[in-house]
């Protein structure tokens, strides 16, 4: 009877696509949320890119000046995203309310050079029109950073080219040596590259007619160390696919310079190359060592639930189960105790089912999160945020240092107000990685957009101002 009550209630304020009440939040807020997950124009389970896009466009007049310029470069810099910092300086350049600081927002936020060209496309999508006085200033800045083998890198052939650029901006050189690079930029006389793309594009015969196919160049980058971390990570299926011998691979890998390379990009790597999971596992814990350490008892909450099975792009094969579990595997490195649960439900009934699952390290831990076993347990239902605290709070009787969520926030309890979930530890965070419009994480929980590592960076920097942490 309750539910045919609710059933036939106007329902008033804003829902999640599952139908229950999202938290009402401030333009700065929406803003956040829609950028800093984003993969920009790409469409994700309930939302296609081309929304998301259309809702930045409509919420940065409504946000202060400096806040949407600290956005698009914390979104840059800390996030690293790319596009859609270079659309919020777009939508700056439109208002004279936030014109005054487009120059020196652009000039920060691009960051490859390959950026100056995408942003005046982004400029011209809904036409070519003159570029503005503030753009022409920061273009100008943007491209004073690049020397001749980052200018030839990213020299593509495209709408905008980087020569239009330089023409459009009217960029002055600082001394001879620039204005002789950009002089055989205009001329399209830049030296190639000694890049791995290039080696590979130019695989066939060499001068003397021999044949070179492209194992032989894999080979080369691998014993020269011409690959960087990325590189390598994101060229292990094209190895493989060149014949190129798996021990030569795997000591890339051992050889690899560590970085702060987020764990989703060695699950991505391990999809392709599961033979070499071993390495792929160490390499990771190595790029692990130089996190700050969480002290106490955290309780980790990963939503299992089917939208999390969404692609977190059209062109991405990690979906958004993957990239929390990939948080969920770095948490666990840094955690002083850690409990992980994972939840779900059935959207039928409107009943969440939540299971704690052992706190296994590495891919281990994220084969747990994403078995088939486990989804056949917890269904395949919505998070129900009310529900599962309520639960879990039980079974930790009550007690945990923090609690974090990992979640998309498409809540699907009609009955139970996400607002209604009172979380129990003594800090409380809620982290969306996805940009639907609106979510349920506020109030009493510490909202946080994004997967990349940097959301961690957040919550050990806040704990160790609050002195929580430890090194």
């Amino acid at each position: 009877m309750r539910l045919n009550i609710l059933k036939h209630a106007k329902r008033t304020g804003p829902r999640t696509h599952e139908g229950a009440r999202a938290s009402v939040i401030a333009p700065e807020q929406a803003l956040r949320r829609s950028v800093l997950s984003c993969m920009l124009w790409e469409g994700e389970f309930y939302e296609d890119g081309v929304q998301i896009a259309g809702r930045i466009h409509e919420l940065v007049p409504q946000v202060a000046p400096a806040q949407v310029a600290a956005l698009a470069i914390e979104a840059r810099e800390r996030m690293k995203l790319r596009h859609a910092p270079l659309l919020l300086v777009r939508e700056m350049a439109r208002h004279a309310t936030h014109r005054a600081l487009v120059a020196q927002t652009l000039a920060r936020v691009i960051q490859r050079a390959d950026e100056l060209s995408e942003f005046v496309a982004i400029y011209w999508a809904a036409g070519r029109q003159p570029l503005s006085a503030q753009v022409k200033k920061g273009l100008a800045a943007a491209f004073a950073k690049f020397d001749e083998y980052q200018l030839a890198k990213y020299d593509r052939a495209g709408v905008v080219r980087l020569r239009d650029v330089l023409f459009l901006s009217h960029a002055r050189p600082v001394d001879g040596t620039q204005a002789a690079l950009w002089k055989r930029l205009a001329a399209n006389e830049l030296a190639t590259p000694d890049t791995w793309e290039v080696a590979l594009s130019a695989a066939g015969r060499d001068s003397q007619g021999r044949r070179i196919d492209k194992r032989e160049i894999w080979e080369r980058l691998l014993a020269d160390r011409k690959l960087g971390a990325m590189a390598l990570l994101r060229n292990l299926r094209n190895m493989q696919k060149a014949g190129v011998e798996l021990d030569l691979m795997r000591e890339g890998l051992r050889a690899m310079k560590a970085e702060r390379i987020l764990p989703f990009r060695f699950v991505s790597a391990a999809k392709h190359a599961p033979g070499l999971e071993p390495e792929l596992e160490k390499a990771m814990f190595k790029c692990l060592e130089g996190y700050g350490k969480l002290a106490g008892k955290t309780v980790l909450i990963v939503d299992c639930s089917g939208s999390m099975h969404g692609q977190i792009s059209r062109k991405s094969e990690l979906d958004r189960l993957s990239a929390a579990a990939a948080l969920a595997m770095l948490l666990r490195e840094i955690s002083e105790e850690i409990a992980v649960y994972a939840t779900a439900g059935d959207d039928g009934k409107r009943i969440h089912a939540t299971m704690l699952v052992p706190p296994r390290r590495g891919f281990a831990l994220r084969d747990l999160l994403a078995y088939e076993k486990t989804a056949r347990a917890i269904g395949g239902g919505g998070i129900f945020l009310k529900q599962v605290i309520d639960y879990v709070g039980k079974q930790e009787r009550g007690e945990a240092d923090r609690i974090i969520v990992i979640t998309d926030e498409q809540d699907c309890d009609l009955v139970n107000k996400p607002s209604s979930a009172h979380p129990f530890g003594r800090t409380n965070y809620l982290i969306n990685v996805a940009s639907f419009k609106n979510g349920i994480g506020y109030g009493e929980w510490t909202h946080i957009d994004g997967w990349s590592e940097a959301v961690v960076d957040y919550i050990v920097e806040l704990e160790r101002a609050d002195g929580v942490s430890v090194a």
